[in-house]
């Protein structure tokens, strides 16, 4: 006797976990790209303090012009997206392949993911400030202070600077005695991924692959990377010519810069291998 079991799908979807924008807390848009792909930005010199002399006809000294420099910001990043749902497939599977519902995914799964990546990227590799060593549970908050002190030679501004940290050096730090005693990580947060806030700092966890090969954490400041979106556009198409149910579209032109002045900003932390 042959015996048929029932099978059912369920309308509930597996889904992935995701993260929304991890970097948009750390950059700026102070620029504008509307109708152009370049950018140039101008850095003006300074010039020296000299001795005063109170005889003579050049009594602050001798003048020289005022020297500038320009760094050309051009977008390189033009990427899209399309797939297709067809009707027959949509409606035999409890509408699970919703166009709207696919393209939020494919937004929060792959575009976001993608740009986030992109960002960091940029300043592990324009960081002017860097170094190189093994992390422990016993020099983790010594390895944080280190950079916050280096920042502080370069100027950098105390409020406003933000870090990001690899989950196992997030690890590390709070297996660290000194850093426990003077721990404030359950402060309230303010930005997507954020955990807490590390000597005035807010402190946001990114996933190792986020970070690049070895980065234990970055301090930066928001002043430091341009990350202009000059296109964000996503459509939907139903029964278009040649298709039978939906089509889905996608495209963004954006890129990251570090600009000339400002790379004095970043500070990388890498493991050793």
């Amino acid at each position: 006797m042959t015996i048929n079991l029932a099978q059912k799908y369920s309308p509930k979807v597996d889904e992935r976990f995701k993260t929304q924008s991890l970097t948009d807390s750390i950059i700026n848009n102070d620029y504008d790209w509307t109708g152009v792909d370049t950018v140039k930005i101008y850095s003006i010199e300074t010039v020296s303090l000299s001795d005063y002399t109170k005889t003579g006809t050049q009594r602050y000294g001798d003048p020289s012009e005022l020297g500038d420099s320009v760094q050309s910001l051009t977008l390189t990043q033009d990427k899209a997206f399309t797939f297709t749902i067809d009707k027959a497939y949509e409606l035999a599977q409890e509408g699970v392949k919703s166009a709207g519902t696919a393209l939020r995914r494919q937004l929060d799964e792959v575009v976001i993911p993608e740009i986030d990546i992109y960002r960091i990227s940029k300043l592990v590799s324009e960081a002017k400030n860097s170094s190189v060593s093994q992390t422990t549970k016993t020099n983790a908050f010594e390895q944080f202070l280190t950079a916050m002190e280096t920042l502080s030679e370069e100027k950098v501004p105390i409020s406003g600077r933000i870090a990001l940290v690899s989950p196992s050096y997030y690890k590390f730090l709070k297996l660290d005695d000194t850093f426990i005693k003077n721990s404030d990580l359950g402060q309230q947060t303010v930005f997507n991924g954020q955990v807490g806030v590390i000597d005035g700092v807010p402190v946001i966890v990114a996933p190792s692959s986020y970070m690049g090969e070895n980065v234990n954490f970055i301090i930066t400041h928001p002043g430091a990377l341009v990350a202009p979106v000059k296109l964000n556009e996503y459509k939907v198409h139903i029964n278009p010519p040649g298709v039978s149910g939906s089509l889905v579209e996608g495209r963004i032109i954006h890129d990251a810069f570090v600009l000339s002045n400002k790379k004095g900003a970043i500070y990388v932390h890498k493991t050793a291998e």
